[in-house]
This record gives structure tokens, sequence and C-alpha cells, in this order.
């Protein structure tokens, strides 16, 4: 019985979702080439779930969604937490933001197009940005080849904190304001108000000349 229930116990372990009984005893009967019941693999698994109940492991067997599935157990939930954070906010290379960026002004877009306002290659970043969930394809273009079409996903407005594509900043944005602090040109109504500035700025220079400030 002990094998039995290391076996699926790895079954387990391994699905990405819950595992029904069922396919359980479907793996089971081909490997074994034999019928396992469904009462002894019960019992297994009510051995594998009472032995992870002791405090010595972070995790469990669950009973969810019609199957069983290896889960951490509450108490370990803010750790978890605190990494999950981390690794969503951590940032992204200067190519996949420039890829990125064109994707979501110019989308639905091809490769291609990216390509071609970027200068390079882009395979590697769309990739990423694939496997982040920041893009997805939505489709191929009506043309020669039918080149597929990339565009941004609702986890790419999560991950940017916007509710849609027009919360986007324009280049209108980025211009310089006018009341911007720093310093800025005087405004003269006739060269003689330049003149006069200028003297009275050169006998400022004058009478701090030769004295210990510190800057």
């Amino acid at each position: 019985m002990e094998f039995l229930k290391n076996h699926i116990e790895a079954l387990i372990f391994c699905a990405s979702k819950p595992i029904k009984i069922e396919d359980i005893q479907s793996c089971l009967n081909e490997m074994f080439d034999a019928e396992i019941s469904l009462d002894d693999i019960k019992a297994a698994i009510d051995k594998i779930i009472e032995q992870y109940l002791d405090d010595q492991y972070p995790f469990q067997v669950f009973n969810i969604g019609g199957g069983y599935q290896f889960l951490t157990k509450p108490a370990y939930q803010a750790s978890i937490s605190i990494l999950l954070k981390q690794q969503s906010n951590k940032r992204l290379s200067t190519a996949a933001m420039e890829t990125l960026s064109i994707i979501a002004y110019k989308q639905p877009v091809t490769k291609a197009n990216v390509e071609q306002i970027r200068g390079v290659g882009c395979d590697y970043a769309i990739q990423k940005l694939l496997e982040k969930s920041l893009i997805e394809i939505k489709g191929k273009e009506d043309t020669i080849g039918k080149p597929l079409l990339y565009g941004t996903t609702d986890f790419f407005m999560q991950y940017f904190g916007i509710n849609r594509i027009g919360d986007l900043p324009t280049p209108k944005d980025f211009e310089k304001k006018e009341n911007e602090i720093g310093l800025q040109e005087p405004d003269f109504d006739n060269e003689e108000d330049r003149k006069d500035t200028d003297i009275e700025d050169s006998d400022s220079d004058e009478k701090t000349s030769g004295t210990d400030t510190d800057i």
C-alpha cells in the first residue's frame, strides 16, 4: 500500500490543478496494467492528507474543485504574498519597455511594424512580454503571410495602474510646462531695460567679490 501512496502523492504534487480521483485511477491502471480500486486510492489519499497536517509541513493536500491539490497552508500566506508582490514588481528591460510601448500605442500591430519602428529585432522581447501576460495575440493581419497582430492585455492595465488604454500618457504630457520650476529668461519691454539689468548685476558682483562665501 505504501508504494501506491507514493505514486498518488507524486500525481497530486505534479498536477497544476485539482486532480480528480478518477484521473488518478486511470494513470495508475495504465502504469501497473491492473485495475486499482477507487477504495484503495481513497484510503491512500486519506493517509497523505493526514500526513501533511503535521506542522512540520508548510503545505497540505486540499480536496477542492472536485479533486485533490497540494497548496500552502494559510499560516504562510503573508510571506508568499510578499514574494509574489516582489516578483510582479520586477522591472522590465529597456528593450522590453520599448517594445511594449510601441505595442501599447500602435495596437493592434505586427512584429514587423514594431521592428521597423525600433530598428532592431524584437523576437525575444515579444516572447518575454507574452510570458508575462502583458501582451497577447489579437488576431492576424489581412495581408500576405497573415502576420500575427499583438495588443496589450487586461493585466497590462493592472500592472501599470490604469483602467483603459486611453489613460496612457500622451506626447503633450511630456512637453515642458510654462510654469515649470527653474530659471527662466526674464521678459524685457525694450533693450534699455536689459542694459539696466546687466549694470545692476555687474554692481552686485563688484560688491560681493573678495568675500568668503560658502555656496
